[in-house]
């Protein structure tokens, strides 16, 4: 006589269900565990479940930024895509605002150019804040856009820019007392230039401010600094050379 054999009991956990009826319950299989796949032949077990990583990047890696790539044109949504706020559409910017109202636009742009510059490697604020004012400063752009004259690089159009950021009549006495109304009208009509630029023409507003140096990658040199110094030898060569020689 065959003894039967003992009926299997299948284990179930029962989980309670929170919703409107209280004596509702569901029924939960068992969890299985999936099988670990082995190792290929002649590999460690290390080496077959944890992939290799990547080295962490460094901080040159996380700003580096090519200028060209900047200045290629990208859409998002249909509109064109800066790193700038884009500017409003205005077609003939002298026709509805005067000087005084781009110089102030363009005093915004400008020390944003600076401040991109600045960025990296990283420093204190206070050290930031140093070398922003250093180079946002009236001197500072008088200099850059006698740099500019210099290198004959702005268009004639341009020019007459420059010609009419001059004549800005403004309320900061103190700061033409400081450097002097001609170097203060200089400095103007340079933020007037690109305000105006920053509405006509972005890619020409990039290729000026990467002429006067301001870059978007790592950089510590502080350009009014250059600038003084290459001023200083320029105004002596040029007083050495008008002084009458020995006989």
């Amino acid at each position: 006589m065959t003894t039967p054999a003992p009926a299997r009991h299948h284990r179930f956990r029962v989980r309670a269900a929170w919703d409107m009826n209280p004596g509702a319950a569901t029924i939960a299989a068992p969890k299985t565990s999936k099988p670990k796949p082995k190792p290929a032949l002649g590999q460690s077990p290390a080496t077959a479940t944890t992939p290799a990583r990547a080295p962490p990047p460094t901080h040159a890696d996380l700003f580096a930024r090519s200028n060209e790539g900047q200045a290629k044109k990208s859409t998002y949504m249909g509109f064109e895509k800066w790193w700038l706020p884009p500017a409003p559409v205005v077609k003939k910017p002298r026709s509805l605002y005067n000087a005084a109202s781009l110089a102030y636009l363009g005093d915004c742009i400008y020390e944003l150019y600076a401040r991109r510059h600045f960025f990296f490697p990283p420093l204190s604020i206070n050290e930031y804040n140093k070398r922003v004012m250093d180079v946002v400063k009236c001197e500072a752009q008088d200099l850059l856009l006698n740099k500019l004259l210099g290198e004959d690089f702005l268009t004639e159009e341009e020019r007459d820019i420059l010609r009419w950021g001059r004549n800005i009549v403004s309320s900061k006495t103190r700061t033409r007392k400081r450097a002097g109304i001609a170097v203060y009208n200089r400095a103007s009509s340079l933020e007037t230039l690109v305000g105006y630029l920053y509405l006509t023409n972005f890619k020409r507003l990039e290729q000026m401010m990467f002429q006067l140096g301001f870059t978007s990658g790592a950089s510590s040199q502080n350009i009014a600094d250059e600038l003084r110094a290459s001023f200083k030898e320029t105004t002596s060569a040029s007083v050495q050379s008008q002084k009458p020689a020995k006989r």
